[in-house]
């Protein structure tokens, strides 16, 4: 539709796209007549009284139709492209133009559905944001400094951003309001956990615009976007119950489990392994002959040491027997391959294989419940492992960095060596596989012939901490101190088979102490 012209070069008014002649004053947009009647116009905008001259209204024959069935505006009598939102009427280009009108509503169609205060249109929307906060984080990932499924988290948690707050809105016209609705919609499918983890990635996600410059001022949350208080986390966890395996649960699944599960199972109890540390393990960490397993965490990065109990090695070596071919040349060296020659790696994070695998058999053997999956072995392996009352070792084993105020962390100077870390999975072993109390033929118990050794044991392991920790001997207890009777033999020993795997032995019963050094002096 072509404007007209002005009846005479000092016309004070301007053809408006409405079809009326206007002239903004005070800011404001005012409007005196239709372009039919440039004189009315001109007399009501001089002030002075106007003889209405009917103009006849466009007959509805003149009024285009819908480029498409599927068109969402109609065509006004102004002339105009409209459509009714909220109980109110927008326009959004002449007829003359149906795509820059089209191109006009979906710019602000999330805004104007939303009720929210319409953006000029220019600057970074979200759609922009998201593509370029993704692209950075592809680009660690071609750098081996993050890995895909960390990836895929992300590109999640961007969608739901899109989708709740509308990929063409502006990022700087985002208020804590818009954060707050982003929220509740979020909490609608996420627990407690999965909603401190999205609200991490999404405030990263805006804390990439202001640090790349793509904004000049960080967003402003408020206090409506906050992360689930500890309080609440631990409600959560509470009413999810324990996620740890009792030692006859365990049994029965390294029972039933395949060769593959079986071996995984056995590094997820003796070795603190989660999924990805299964499906991720290189043959090369593995010794095998001399019972140790040397594999950094893909997690953390940190190195991890751990022993093998003689059971995981014989899974170990079957599982290697029967490994299937794997099809791309980058796996070859990875110890577990599925039946189909690919990894045991996640495709997403509820696409486990190692996963699935274990909930199979957890459903057969009736055990299964919400939260108790192959990863549950962490949280056995850490519960029954601090038990042994090393921590150090404990979190060597399963590969915990520090905390960023632990002190003892920066100060200590060595690792722990390999006695600590063979004590906390022999502690474990002697847990999930207690000793059967052998008998003679007339059902008569057989003595417990391995007191001495425990005996033995005791002094050796005391003796090496009074080394470290600077401790009279005399003081402590197994150093002939008569006064000092905290430790007994265990009640009801039971005698063990000892085999040279130059590990340890093939079972040890668990030993309960008391505080090794309860009344020792510090020198």
């Amino acid at each position: 539709m072509n404007k007209p012209t002005k009846p005479t070069p000092d016309f004070p008014l301007f053809p408006h796209a409405s079809g009326q002649w206007a002239k903004k004053i005070g800011g404001k947009t005012r409007y005196f007549g239709t372009w039919a009647d440039p004189d009315a116009a001109l007399a009501r905008y001089q002030g002075q009284k106007v003889t209405r001259t009917k103009i006849p209204s466009k007959a509805k024959s003149d009024k285009p139709v819908k480029p498409h069935p599927n068109y969402p505006m109609y065509a006004h009598a102004a002339g105009q492209w409209a459509k009714r939102v909220r109980n109110k009427v927008h326009y959004f280009g002449p007829w003359a133009n149906p795509d820059a009108a089209l191109a006009k509503w979906l710019q602000q169609k999330d805004d104007l559905l939303a009720g929210r205060e319409l953006s000029n249109g220019e600057g970074l929307t979200i759609r922009h944001l998201a593509n370029h906060f993704l692209t950075s984080k592809k680009r660690l990932v071609d750098s081996g400094e993050l890995t895909p499924r960390t990836l895929d988290d992300y590109r999640r948690a961007c969608a739901r951003v899109l989708d709740v707050l509308g990929a063409a809105r502006i990022v700087t016209s985002l208020r804590p309001v818009d954060f707050e609705k982003l929220r509740a919609k979020l909490a609608e499918t996420h627990g407690p956990v999965a909603l401190v983890n999205d609200i991490t990635r999404i405030r990263g996600l805006f804390k990439y615009a202001f640090d790349a410059t793509l904004i000049d001022r960080p967003i402003r949350y408020g206090q409506g976007f906050k992360k689930p208080s500890r309080a609440t986390l631990r409600r959560h966890r509470q009413q999810k119950g324990r996620r740890m395996f009792q030692a006859n649960e365990l049994r029965s699944i390294i029972e039933k489990a395949g060769v593959q599960l079986r071996a995984m199972v056995y590094l997820g109890i003796n070795c603190g392994l989660g999924n990805n540390d299964c499906a991720m393990l290189p043959m090369k960490a593995l010794d095998l002959e001399n019972g140790w397993m040397d594999f950094g965490r893909p997690k953390t990065g940190i190195h991890r040491r751990c022993p093998l109990w003689p059971e995981t090695a014989a899974a170990l070596r079957a599982a290697l027997d029967k490994r299937p071919v794997p099809k791309a040349p980058a796996h070859i060296t990875r110890v577990f391959i599925t039946k189909y020659g690919a990894t045991w790696e996640a495709k997403s994070l509820v696409d486990s294989p190692v996963s699935k695998e274990a909930t199979k058999v957890l459903k057969t053997l009736k055990i299964h419940r919400r939260g108790l999956g192959f990863y549950a072995l962490r949280h056995t392996f850490q519960t029954i492992g601090e038990k042994s009352r090393d921590k150090d070792a404990v979190r060597a084993i399963m590969g915990h960095a520090e905390a960023s105020n632990d002190m003892s962390a920066v100060y200590n100077e060595e690792p722990v060596d390999d006695t600590r870390l063979r004590a906390v999975t022999d502690y474990i072993r002697a847990w999930l596989f207690p000793a059967a109390p052998a008998r003679k033929g007339n059902g008569e118990l057989i003595p417990d012939t391995r007191i001495p050794r425990y005996r033995e044991r005791q002094h050796d392991l005391m003796h090496d901490i009074a080394l470290r920790q600077g401790l009279d001997e005399s003081l402590c207890p197994g150093f002939g101190n008569p006064g000092f009777t905290n430790i007994e033999e265990p009640q009801g020993a039971e005698p063990l088979e000892v085999i040279d795997r130059g590990v340890g032995d093939k079972r040890l019963p668990q030993l309960e102490t008391g505080e090794l050094f309860q009344s020792a002096k510090v020198l």
